[in-house]
């Protein structure tokens, strides 16, 4: 190839060259700003990542907002776990036992039983008055029972735990009540104590059996004995 041709070449070439649009300076901002946006893309990535894992880890381990309210605890416990009563009274033995300590008692006769069963304390009071119909004596007897306990069975059924003052040989000995448990004064002060409203009294046996005076007769006049306070 000649010389001349070369030349010419060379020539064209050079007129073909764009000159740069950009300084030096501006071409290393670009670059510059390039390398910030690029960083910045990859922290919020990052953090992205971050944040998704961090539900993940609290959705399995049960966090985040409650979807139900715990169940209240109640007497009846957890399902298919019985409540440990507060106290048993066995009438067959004229027995009450609670809190480690076992006293005498006396229960309703064959004529009117003690209901039998599971039941809960609904109401307490340090005196209540009785009539004859719910004591189970003579028809004018009007008596004041301390450190009364009522109980009330699932079904509705009602009875109590009370002092028996008017016989203080019948608790342990003998049946005389109209169906209502019957304990020694000291005895049914301290349980009367030991009890709340909510406590649960299993009963079981059978009560009914004599030996002591009948409660048929009439009597008169007002009861004696422990003060309710």
């Amino acid at each position: 190839m000649s010389d001349e041709l070369t030349s010419g070449l060379r020539e064209l070439a050079a007129e073909g060259e764009a000159s740069p649009s950009l300084t030096g300076a501006e071409i290393r901002g670009r670059a510059g700003r390039r390398r910030r946006r690029r960083r910045t893309a990859l922290a919020a990535a990052g953090a992205c990542a971050a944040g998704a894992l961090a539900l993940v880890v609290v959705v399995s381990l049960g966090g985040g907002t409650d979807r139900g309210t715990p169940p209240a605890a109640s007497p009846a416990g957890t399902p298919g776990v019985p409540v440990t009563p507060d106290a048993t009274v066995d009438l067959s033995r004229r027995a009450l036992s609670a809190s480690g300590r076992t006293m005498p008692l006396t229960a309703g006769t064959a004529r009117t039983p003690t209901p039998t069963g599971r039941m809960t304390v609904t109401a307490k009071e340090k005196v209540r008055r009785m009539v004859a119909a719910e004591v189970g004596l003579g028809e004018k007897y009007d008596v004041k029972i301390p450190w009364v306990i009522e109980l009330t069975g699932s079904d509705g059924t009602k009875s109590f735990v009370a002092a028996l003052t008017y016989d203080a040989k019948a608790p342990g000995n003998y049946d005389r009540t109209n169906g209502w448990i019957g304990l020694r004064p000291h005895d049914a002060q301290w349980l009367y104590t030991r009890l709340d409203v909510g406590a649960v009294v299993d009963i079981e046996g059978s009560s009914g059996s004599t030996g002591g005076p009948e409660t048929t007769g009439t009597t008169t006049g007002s009861g004696s004995g422990a003060s309710g306070g």
